[in-house]
Parts: C-alpha cells; sequence; structure tokens
C-alpha cells in the first residue's frame, strides 16, 4: 500500500523510479550528478523563484500572498503596529472561520472582526466575513497560483495541489512579511510521493492521506521537508481529491507540499474565473530526491485514525475485525495521553460485537469540499440516522460550495436523512463547535484529533474522544445509524456532479481594499484587544527554573496552549496566558508566574532576592563559582522540559504564553516542527536542546538552572555551552541551541521580534 525507499532516488521522464545513478546515466544516454538532478524538482525551481539570499543554501523568500484567521490576525497586526507598519506590501486575506459564532466572552469575537475590518481598509487588505468560507477554502478558490507561494498564520496552509507552495508558521513570520522582510530557512530536502493506480469506489482522500501519515509520521520521514506529488496515480485524481490529500500533509511534520499540474487543475482555475493563474508543473526530465514514498492507491482502504493522533491508522476492516484489541490499544494510549486524570474506557462502545459511535462531523479545510459532501449525500440519500445518540453534522467549507450543494439538492439529501447542514466554521477542528457529550466517541472528517481538541475538558472531569475518517465512510456509517462501517461495504451509485463556482457571492460581502491603503480609517479596538508587554533583551547570565517537566513522547501545541474556548482571547496577551498548559500541567501557571516576580524587582530595579525567598540560596551556590554573577548581568525566569514540543498547529501563542509569564527558554531532545522553535525564536525564548535522554536528565521540575555567558555564547555563536544545576551545589550539563540564521540570533538577544524591529 505504501512503501518507503531507505535513500534517496532518480525519477525519469515523472514515472520511472531508479536508485542507482550508473543506471540513471544509462538510461538517459548522459552524465548525472544528484547536485543537478535535485535542480529538477518543481519544489526548487518554485523556491529558486522565490529566493532573495543569492544562496539556494540559506534561503531568504518573499512570498506572494499572506492568509490569516480570526484567532490569529489580531495579534499579528498588533505586533507589525508595533514594530513599524504601514501599509500590507502584498496582498493580505484575514478569514474570520475560527471565532465566527461570537458565543464566548461577551463581545470579543466581533470586536475582532471589526478590528479586522478597519486594519483591511486601513493597511489595504481583504477582509472576509464570518461564515463566508474558511480560511484554506478562500485562499484556494481566490488566492492559490500556479507557481506562486502563500504564507499562512495556520498550520493546514497547504495549496499544493494547485501548484503553490504554501507553508504555515507562527504570526511573527507573518509580521516579517508584512514589514518586507524574508522567511529564511536553510534549503530543505524534497521528498517524492509517487502516486501509482486509482482508488476503489468508497475510498477517498482522507482514507489515502490517513495511510501516508501513519508510513511517515513516527519515523520523522518527510519532517520538515517538501512533499512533491507526482507519478501516474495523480492523473488519475480529481482536483478537490488531490486537495483533501494535500491538506493533511500537515499531519505528517512536513514543511510544505507540491504536485505536478494538469487539465483537471487548469479546470479548477477555470471555474473559478482565474484561468491566467494556472501554471503546468512537472519534475524535469531528471530529478533526484532525498526520499520517495511509493502509494498504491489501489491498494488504500478506507481508514481510520484512532485516538489520539492522525498518524495512529488502522483499516476500517481491521477495527471491525479486531475491536476489542484495538480498543485496549487506544485506552493503554490514553495512559499516557491523558496523565491519569480521568478514567477513560472504551469498552463500552462495542454494541452487539460492532463499535457504536456518537457523533459524525465532515467539516474544514479537509471535508468540507464539494466532491466529500457531494459522495456522503450519495451514501446517505434515502436513509436516515435515527432517533438515537448519534448526531451528524456537516460544515459546507464555503459559501459558494454550500450554494451549489443546495441547487444540485446534495443538501436536501443529507437534511432529510437528519443531517445538519451548517455554515463554513473551523470549530469542530479545534474545539469551538460540536463538542461530543462525555465519554463519547466522534468520527471526524476534519484535521487533528489530538486529546481534548474535540473542546472537552480534562480539568473538567471530561472526556470524550474523535477519530478522523473520510466524509464516504462517516456517511456510511450514519446510513447505519452510528456503527461503524466502510464506505466500500456499500452499494452506491456516485452521481459525480459537477461544480458551478458563483463569484458573485464574494463580490458582494468580502471587503477587498484592491491593495490600495487608507491612512485615515481609525482601527476599531475592542476591550480585549491588548498590546504586548514589554520584553526585556537577553541578559548576560540566566537563572532559570524549571516549572514544568513533560515527559511525553510529543507534546502538541494543543497541550501547550489549549484551543477550544480559549481561542477568544489570543487577541489578549496576558488574558490568554492563564491558560498556558492548564490540560496538561495546571500547576504551570503559578509556578510561573512567582519565579516571574524576580525579574519583574531586576526591571523595576531592586534585588530579586528580596522578592523570591528561594533564590537566595541559588544565588549563594551560584556566586561561589561565578562570583561576578548578579546586579546587572542576570535574567530570571522559567523554562519548561518537554521531550519533542511543537506537533500540531502553527499558533505562535504556544510560545508567547510562556513569554509573557517570563519564559526564557525551552529544553528539548528536539522540536516536532520547524514552526515552533521559530515561534520561540521570534518571540526571545531559547530553544535549548540536551542530548541527556529524558529518563536521565540531571535535573527535574522545581530545580534551578545557571546559564553563565548565555549572551556572549549566542553573540559567539558557540555550538554548546555549559550550564549547571543547582541542587546543593552546581552540577554541569550541556546544551547547544542548534542552527540559528544572524536574524533569529539577533532576535533572541533583542528579546523577541517587536524590540528587534523597533532597533
Amino acid at each position: 500500500m505504501v512503501k518507503l525507499y531507505d535513500k534517496g532516488v532518480y525519477l525519469l521522464n515523472g514515472t520511472e523510479i531508479e536508485e542507482d545513478v550508473n543506471a540513471v546515466a544509462a538510461r538517459t544516454g548522459q552524465a548525472v550528478s544528484q547536485e543537478d538532478a535535485a535542480k529538477n524538482t518543481m519544489a526548487y525551481k518554485i523556491l529558486a523563484e522565490h529566493n532573495t539570499s543569492g544562496s539556494m543554501d540559506r534561503l531568504q523568500i518573499k512570498f506572494d500572498k499572506l492568509t490569516s484567521h480570526d484567532i490569529t490576525f489580531v495579534g499579528i497586526i498588533q505586533t507589525a503596529r508595533a514594530s513599524g507598519l504601514e501599509r500590507f506590501p502584498i496582498p493580505y486575506v484575514l478569514t474570520n472561520c475560527h471565532n465566527s459564532l461570537c458565543a464566548v466572552g461577551g463581545t470579543i469575537n466581533e470586536d475582532d472582526h471589526m478590528f479586522g475590518l478597519t486594519c483591511a481598509k486601513k493597511y489595504g487588505g481583504v477582509y472576509v466575513p464570518p461564515h463566508q468560507a474558511v480560511i484554506h477554502q478562500y485562499a484556494r478558490e481566490m488566492l492559490a497560483g500556479g507557481g506562486k507561494m502563500i504564507l499562512g498564520s495556520d498550520s493546514h496552509t497547504r495549496y499544493g495541489a494547485l501548484g503553490t507552495m504554501a507553508m504555515g508558521e507562527g504570526g511573527p513570520e507573518l509580521v516579517k512579511q508584512l514589514l518586507e522582510k524574508t522567511y529564511d530557512i536553510n534549503m530543505p530536502g524534497v521528498v517524492g510521493i509517487y502516486l501509482d493506480g486509482e482508488p476503489a469506489k468508497g475510498v477517498g482522500p482522507q482514507d489515502v492521506a490517513l495511510a501516508i501519515i501513519g508510513a511517515t509520521f513516527a519515523n520523522g520521514y518527510v519532517n520538515n521537508k517538501v512533499m512533491e506529488f507526482v507519478g501516474p496515480g495523480v492523473d488519475k485524481l480529481s482536483a478537490d481529491f488531490r486537495i483533501g490529500i494535500d491538506v493533511m500533509t500537515t499531519e505528517t511534520t512536513c514543511l510544505s507540499s507540491i504536485w505536478k499540474t494538469d487539465s483537471k487543475i487548469e479546470e479548477f482555475y477555470e471555474i473559478h474565473g482565474r484561468a491566467e493563474d494556472y501554471r503546468e508543473l512537472n519534475p524535469g526530465s531528471v530529478a533526484y530526491y532525498d526520499g520517495m514514498v511509493y502509494v498504491d492507491l489501489s491498494e488504500i482502504k478506507p481508514m481510520i485514525a484512532m485516538p489520539f493522533h492522525p498518524s495512529n491508522v488502522y483499516t476500517i476492516d481491521e477495527v471491525n475485525a479486531n475491536l476489542e484489541d484495538v480498543l485496549h490499544d487506544v485506552e493503554q494510549k490514553a495512559l499516557v495521553s491523558l496523565d491519569g486524570a480521568v478514567e477513560y474506557s472504551l469498552q463500552d462502545k462495542i454494541v452487539d460485537g460492532r463499535l457504536y459511535v456518537e457523533q459524525g462531523i465532515i467539516a474544514g479545510c479537509a471535508g468540507g469540499g464539494f466532491e466529500n459532501i457531494c459522495a456522503a449525500a450519495d451514501i446517505i440519500r434515502g436513509k436516515y440516522i435515527g432517533a438515537d445518540e448519534f448526531t451528524f453534522s456537516v460544515y459546507p467549507a464555503s459559501t459558494p460550495i454550500y450554494m451549489e450543494l443546495v441547487k444540485n439538492g446534495a443538501v436536501a439529501d443529507l437534511m432529510q436523512a437528519g443531517t445538519i447542514v451548517k455554515t463554513a466554521f473551523c470549530g469542530p477542528c479545534f474545539g469551538a463547535g460540536d463538542t461530543p457529550a462525555n465519554h463519547a466517541f466522534s468520527i471526524r472528517h476534519s484535521t487533528r484529533n489530538f486529546p481534548n481538541r474535540e473542546g472537552s475538558k480534562l480539568q473538567s472531569g471530561q472526556i470524550s474522544s474523535v477519530a478522523l475518517m473520510d466524509a464516504r465512510s462517516i456517511a456510511a456509517t450514519a446510513a447505519n445509524k452510528g456503527y461503524l462501517t466502510s464506505a466500500t461495504d456499500m452499494d452506491v451509485e456516485y452521481k459525480g456532479l459537477k461544480y458551478h463556482f458563483d463569484k458573485e457571492i464574494y463580490a458582494n460581502r468580502v471587503f477587498d481594499s484592491k491593495g490600495k491603503a487608507d491612512p485615515s480609517v481609525e482601527i476599531k479596538f475592542g476591550p480585549n484587544i491588548k498590546d504586548w508587554p514589554e520584553m526585556p533583551a537577553l541578559p548576560e547570565n540566566l537563572v532559570l527554573k524549571v516549572v514544568a517537566e513533560i515527559h511525553d513522547p510529543v507534546t502538541t501545541t494543543d497541550e501547550l496552549i489549549p484551543s477550544g474556548e480559549t481561542s477568544s482571547y489570543r487577541s489578549n496577551p496576558l488574558g490568554l496566558a492563564e491558560f498556558t498548559l492548564s490540560r496538561k500541567d495546571p500547576a504551570y501557571v503559578g509556578r510561573a508566574k512567582e519565579v516571574q516576580k524576580a525579574q519583574k524587582a531586576i526591571e523595576a530595579g531592586t534585588c530579586p532576592l528580596d522578592v523570591v525567598d528561594e533564590l537566595k540560596p541559588v544565588m549563594a551556590e551560584v556566586r561561589k563559582r561565578f562570583p561576578e554573577a548578579g546586579e546587572g548581568n542576570i535574567g530570571v525566569g522559567s523554562t519548561i522540559f518537554a521531550v519533542k514540543p511543537g506537533d500540531g498547529s502553527a499558533r505562535e501563542q504556544a510560545a508567547s504564553c510562556q513569554k509573557v509569564l517570563g519564559g526564557w527558554a525551552n529544553i528539548a531532545n528536539e522540536y516536532a516542527t520547524k514552526r515552533y522553535r521559530s515561534n520561540l525564536i521570534n518571540w526571545g525564548m531559547l530553544p535549548f536542546i540536551t542530548k541527556e535522554g529524558h529518563q536521565s536528565l540531571n535535573f527535574k521540575n522545581g530545580d534551578y538552572i545557571f546559564v553563565p555567558g548565555i549572551k556572549k555564547a549566542i553573540e559567539d555563536k558557540t555550538p554548546d555551552f555549559k550550564a549547571y544545576v543547582v541542587n546543593g551545589g552546581l552540577k554541569e550539563i550541556t546544551l547547544s541551541v542548534g542552527d540559528m540564521t544572524d536574524a533569529e540570533r539577533e532576535i533572541i538577544l533583542k528579546g523577541c521580534l517587536i524590540n528587534y524591529y523597533k532597533g
């Protein structure tokens, strides 16, 4: 079904895989070098067109367009304003698809929307009102273009199927683009995703995506690399099908994606009235890839990603055949993921030997596409979901899609079966809508199924579970009134209806400045919209207290700063910070604030030892060996340890919330994603790496760590440096910060990106 090559390979004429360079030379009749062949990938060509550094080893990228939604754009624009923003230099689209219910926190959500509208007017952007479209569907319909690059402040910014290299990053990276700076990275590796064959009837894009995620996530095969989709199987897939696979590439922890394009993608642009934005893309006649994932589409079966990660994959047939074993395995994983905070069992989901689920959802950038919903309607037509616990909701990804589904009768078929059809909204994906009942089990065609991401609260004793599936099998399960069913087990006639895009829907409602700024517009600030607090520069020496210790194999950004109702506070840095690690370590905020008192005393010109008593013996030990450490040359703050933090969302607040609570660093064995590490750096936090195994650390929660000469180490680009655990003496450990650009080092030294641009 899916095969990973254990080394780099060559692709000839876009169709033939060859592992041996000599065989390539013999077949082509010319000498071939790996270096030259690597330049023939689509990814290399697009990156070269957007690189401004003059070196393809260290890229400095300028993007063509930017996009954000309503739990990211406030913080981004506030950061940019504090750094000197005068106008948006490139198209910047502000969508409102996350906090669009306006149901939490009084007027908080709608105030953020009015902030976005007035900023679009003042600085020359585009404003998409709530319920019109989810961020990525609007980008597909209106922004993508062949050979273009788009940067979005959402991790699922993926438009590779349309020939657009797109990346999801934390807000500060968009700030850099707004200030006409660059996105700086080393040239990423490029991994080919070779699609062969054709999917069976009833198999959908989520099934293919989950199979790829299951094969590549745990081993990091494509981590921080570009996934390049090639092979004859691509031609067999519709544009919608490709989009459905592409959006889920984020869950492999890759950097970006790009696909070869053809007449089906050209037709997509024509349907949306943008034929001029199509560009045919193919790899060169001999292209070298750093790895290759071979996918036989004809062997893909309907899949399910069981809780609590998109990589926890099985075929639906496997689950049904080994139900007790699979559920027991999930329960064992829950012991790690939930830390025993609540009792968790799935045994009651076995009803008459079958898996019964209480909820089905098709939604968002992954599930809400036209073809997915049409297929679901075809499956459930003439059936009904029943009058028991099971509920079924469908969210078309944009109003134009919704309108076409109304016109072609799909909405009527769904509603007659008992389905609730709702407006474009991302809430079911991140816990702001359709939260299941306590201990309920939900199946969703959405992007993630991390613990509590569906909205349950461990701190309140609540837990529910989400499994990811394709819309087709969700509809099949709905047709069987909640009993897990594979779509391939249903005898269905799929109509294959054609999509018609109504451009007037956006023309009548979306504010588009056409790039013209109006400085006379006054920005509307609601009472929840706050400026960033002042942040100090990096001191000569650091005293850090470990205030959280996480030994899970991977820590998600959802665990660092929960989603759901907390999203309403993302325009209020201090208000949001109160929720930091609240589901993983509820005592974190109090411990961090206690340490922060010392740094605030330093900034006020008073002695930190007078406000934090436990610092007295710590500094006494430090001064025995470093007598010069003290007034005027130290900073005091907190740090957390996590084995591999940062999987999941691009949200910068996973880092900034720690920063505003006095965090100076993270310590990790490695970082799950480039974007989380970048978020740390952009908020002036040191991304420390320790090579000590997490079970044998020389420090623990509550310990103080002294890092002497940290400022000079950053200035001098010291690869490794000594730090000391202060515990009845000084115990030496080694830390590093990995590879950093000169700009990143300067940001760390200044204390954060805002300070860096202020000078």
